[in-house]
């Protein structure tokens, strides 16, 4: 039988685009003792970390939280939620992470329109600009940063497109949250995820995520089931 305690790792400096090395006050804060999902205390500490999240998704929204899974979790819990058989979305592809987007949400049951550019380009706005000249979407969703290339689109102007065009703003910022300005409240953003285990510096296994009053707004009114 192996002996699980005699194990140890190698040291690794983690400088890919995740997982990164995982600050050492975390560290130490997960070698404390447990405690129970109802315990008050866990409560407590729920509100301090929803607290908290406000703060680094520069957001007031009320519905911020993290979703226990890694960023793909996070991505369908948005795409689950706002999108209902039927309904069509916009969503730029210049990665891996747009890709999965697009197939998240066709999954759901929704008519994709892909806006692309090449690998290590941005979605640039005249390119939302110009599908939504011919789409009505439910909801517009770009990848802030896209982790398999690190290009990282401006999203404010394209954020506007969607709002002027009466459409949702879903913004996928795995790669960008903590490492660069995310401006939730500023930028219009409906519906906003991310992921532990990059520039939060921390392990994998937690998706903050961000709905806006608007986005809650859809998710209470849509006409049949989530999908679980």
């Amino acid at each position: 039988m192996h002996n699980i305690a005699a194990f140890q790792p190698p040291r690794r400096l983690l400088m890919g685009p995740g997982p990164s090395d995982v600050a050492p006050s975390v560290l130490q804060a997960m070698s404390l003792p447990l405690v129970g999902h109802l315990d008050p205390v866990f409560v407590r500490m729920m509100e301090e970390i929803k607290a908290m999240l406000r703060q680094v998704f520069l957001t007031q929204n009320e519905m911020t939280f993290p979703v226990s899974g890694t960023g793909s979790a996070g991505m369908e819990f948005c795409f689950v939620n706002l999108i209902e058989p039927g309904d069509e979305v916009l969503i730029g592809v210049n990665g891996v992470f747009g890709g999965r987007m697009a197939d998240v949400a066709a999954r759901c049951g929704a008519k994709v329109h892909k806006v692309e550019a090449p690998w290590g380009h941005i979605i640039e706005p005249r390119q939302i600009a110009e599908a939504l000249k011919t789409t009505r979407p439910k909801l517009v969703a770009i990848v802030h940063a896209e982790t398999s290339t690190g290009a990282l689109t401006p999203v404010e102007e394209i954020s506007r497109l969607a709002r002027d065009a009466g459409a949702l703003m879903v913004l996928d910022t795995v790669t960008s949250l903590g490492g660069c300005p995310v401006k939730t409240d500023a930028w219009g953003i409906d519906a906003v995820y991310s992921a532990t285990q990059k520039c939060l510096s921390c392990p994998p296994g937690l998706s903050p995520v961000s709905f806006s009053p608007r986005a809650m707004g859809v998710a209470a009114q849509r006409k049949t089931k989530a999908q679980s």
